[in-house]
Order: C-alpha cells, then structure tokens, then sequence
C-alpha cells in the first residue's frame, strides 16, 4: 500500500526550470508546492512544514544559503537539497555547513533529481521512525543514558523482562553498563520497593564465596566469630545480581545451580535449610557459551540462568549516544566539582565522536572526569581531554557530496630534495585544513584518519 504523499517545496525563480523540475518529478509520491522567490518561499515553509525542500542558491531577492540559515532555525529542519549553476567546493561547503542534505548542479538529468529526493523523503521517514521509538525514552531510562536503536533494544527487553520473576543473563564488554542494566530491571519490576544486593564473583576468594552468597554461623570457619547473613538473605524479597558470575569455582556452581532452581540454601557451618524469595540477575564480559565449552562454567547452570539474554552494546555501537553520554557526564561531574563547564566546542565532539572508546561507557566517564577536574571554564576543548592510545581511522564516509571535489595537491619539494616526514605530515594536514576552510571532520576524512589524529598533532606543534 502506498504511502501518503509528502510535502515538497520548491523554491526556484525561473519559471523554466520549475517547469522542467515538475515535469521530471511526475509520478513521484509527493506534493509539490513553487516558490518564485525567496521570500515566498521562507512564507510557503512556515505555512507547510514540508518533508524535504528544493532550493535554488542564485535567488534574486534573498539568497539561497541565507534561506537555509534561517531554516536552520525550523525544529524540526527539513532535508534541503540545494541546487546551483556553479560546483565551486566554497558554496556546496558552506551549504552542507548550514544543514544541506544534498545538493545538484545545473543541468541536471531527470534520473538524478529523482534519485536525490527519493533519498532525502526515506531519511525523512526513517527519522521519524526513528523518533517514534525515541521518544519515550528522552528523559533517561531508569539511570541508562541514550537513543540509539542499539541501546533502546536493551531497554524494550528490560521492559519486558523486569514484570517477570525469570533470571536475566546480561552480556558484554567491560564498561559497557551491565550492572546498570541489571539495577534497571530491579526498579522496572514489581520487585522494587525490595533490596537490589551486588555480588561480584571475580573480586571475592573462592575460599570466601559460598559464604558470601549464603552466610555462615559462628565457627563455621575460622575468623566466623559470629553468625552473618549471606546475599541471599539479604536480597530477601529483591534481587540478586551476581555480576561476573562466569568466575565461580566449579564445586560452587553446583550449590549455586540447586539454589537457582529451587530457592533453597544452608549457610556453611549450619544444617537447617532456609529459602529465600528473589529474583535472580547474573553478568559477564566473557563469552559464557564458550567457558562452558572449555569445562569452565556448568552447562545446567548457564541454561538455568540463560533464560532472558540481554547483551549490552558496545559504545562504538550507540552512534550518537557518545555525544549525549558525553554531555550528562559532563554537566554531573562539573556540577559536583563545583566547575561551569556546560557543553563541549565542536571540535571536541567531533574528537569524542571519532574515538574508539575500547573501554566504552567507563572510558568515558574517566577521561571527562579527570578533564573536568584538571581543567576549568564554561566550554570544554579538545585540548582538555585526554583520548589515550590513537583509536584505528574510520573508513572514509559513503555519499559525502563535499569531499567529491575536494583533491589534495602533492606535497613537497618537485626539485627532487627530500623534506622530513613530520613536515610532510604537517603540510598535508594544514593543506587539507585550509582546503576545506578549518573543518577538521572533513579535512580528516580526506586524509584517511580519525579527526582525534589532527587534534593531537595540532597539541604537539602548539605545545612544540
């Protein structure tokens, strides 16, 4: 069934080339509405709030790139597609800087307009799908930071996961946020007016462990000079997350497999059985399939405890949420170091949304904190954070319609002497910098590195 159509204006003064437009885009799945001028058009947007938005930059009455700064105030902007006589790099430049989707060059063919719109109304409604299942979640998700389609995965599981009494089994790599996860099915469930008790299995003895589950009674063991409680008795009526849970001695699983699957345990030292009401939460940061392959984790008790999988991704996963991580984290730590740092300068965001981050969501937290500490003002700079070992370049960008003619010259001498290779390196960068008028992302991106690569070198010839 198709859609409705969408609403496409154009704003184009010569009568000839509109009619031209229209004619190509016959039978096309969208409504579209002419503007001769610039400010009939500017007047059509506020009144139609279209999808996407055709625009002539040589407009006789308001230019072109002033007509897509001003839709630069539009929430939301619509996918401007920008359309000009000359191909010269400075306007399809400053026209991408002011939000421009795409552009085309007159003459252009009919296939291509087409082609170029159809693209821009499926970003159109891919964004709004996306918005849809982003909505709910603006405000946070019970601590958990983040909109990307890799994160709201996790937390449409946890919804359904949290009204059950099943165990939950959270996956990952380190930082990633499991423990997070494993709170945020405690205060979705119907357990959480109950306790929420941590265990880490890889930070305690194997000595110690099943007492530090179950408890023990005095004399038990030397040093049990008195009776304790366990986790388990503990969590009474919440939950139990035992993080790490991969790490446990295998004479212990078996205690813990029984415990699992019927409720009932003994502390050590004691005969009288005891039974508590919880719920149980387990993670890993390894891959518990393949410890049960090496003989190091008990297949029942993985089968037993793997009933709801959930596996945190990892923060080169997320996109955007590094961005948004970034700026909580920011805005939490400066606030509780007494600092007035409020958002990041463009080239750091672009450094943070560049680097690995192997150490995901921990990583980050460490290197804002310690920026935050180290350092002081209302606006953070690249110089300020400290990115740690150099992240691996990202692949150069698909459909990136201002890097098409954006060419490097050859750099050095042509008389045939030989400059050292830090020059080089330094003329290539700068060249690159200036061709594309001080935008580092872009400069990067022809260059083949990470824009963090330039932000350090720059640091070095500063600080040389």
């Amino acid at each position: 069934m198709q859609t409705a159509p969408d609403t496409v204006v154009m704003i184009e003064d010569s009568p000839t080339e509109a009619r031209l437009a229209l004619s190509y885009l016959e039978g096309e799945n969208c409504r579209i509405v002419h503007a001769a001028s610039g400010a009939a058009g500017l007047r059509c947007l506020a009144r139609e709030r279209p999808a996407a938005v055709l625009l002539d930059l040589g407009l006789p009455d308001i230019g072109g790139l002033e007509v897509l700064e001003r839709l630069g105030d539009c929430k939301p902007m619509p996918l401007v597609i920008v359309i000009t006589a000359e191909a010269g790099i400075d306007t399809v430049i400053a026209a991408m800087r002011l939000g421009a989707f795409d552009y085309l060059v007159k003459p252009y063919g009919a296939e291509r307009l087409r082609i170029t719109l159809r693209n821009a109304l499926d970003h159109h409604r891919l964004s709004n799908l996306v918005q849809s299942y982003r909505a709910p979640y603006e405000g946070g998700f019970f601590g958990m930071v983040g909109n990307s389609p890799a994160i709201q995965a996790v937390y449409r599981t946890v919804e359904a996961a949290a009204v059950s009494s099943a165990t939950v089994f959270i996956t990952g790599q380190s930082g990633t946020g499991k423990e997070l996860c494993a709170r945020a099915i405690h205060l979705a469930s119907p357990r959480r007016q109950g306790p929420f008790v941590t265990l880490n299995c890889a930070a305690i003895s194997k000595d110690i462990m099943e007492a530090e589950i179950f408890g023990h009674v005095k004399g038990a063991f030397t040093g049990a000079g008195r009776n304790r409680k366990g986790a388990a008795e503990a969590a009474e009526g919440g939950t139990l997350f035992l993080d790490e849970v991969c790490e446990t001695d295998l004479v212990l699983q078996a205690k813990l497999l029984r415990f699992v699957h019927s409720g009932h345990f003994r502390r050590v030292g004691e005969s009288t059985e005891r039974r508590a009401d919880i719920r149980f939460v387990c993670a890993t940061n390894r891959d518990p399939a393949e410890m049960v392959a090496r003989g190091l984790f008990r297949e029942d008790l993985y089968y037993r405890l793997h009933v709801i999988p959930i596996e945190m991704p990892a923060l080169t996963r997320r996109g955007d949420d590094v961005l948004m991580l970034a700026r909580h984290f920011l805005r939490t730590f400066s606030a509780e170091e007494g600092k007035k740092f409020q958002d990041f300068t463009p080239e750091a965001e672009a450094a943070i949304a560049a680097y690995a981050w192997p150490g995901n969501v921990r990583e980050l937290q460490n290197a804002l904190r310690k920026a935050v500490v180290l350092n002081a003002g209302a606006t953070m700079t690249a110089e300020m954070i400290d990115l740690g070992p150099e992240a691996p370049p990202e692949a150069p960008r698909a459909n990136a319609p201002a890097e098409a003619h954006c060419r490097l010259a050859p750099v050095g001498d042509k008389g045939g002497s030989v400059r050292p290779l830090r020059e080089v390196e330094r003329m290539a960068i700068e060249d690159a910098l200036a061709l594309c008028q001080g935008n580092v992302t872009l400069a990067a991106r022809l260059l083949d590195v990470n824009p963090s690569t330039i932000y350090r070198k720059q640091k070095a010839w500063h600080a040389g």
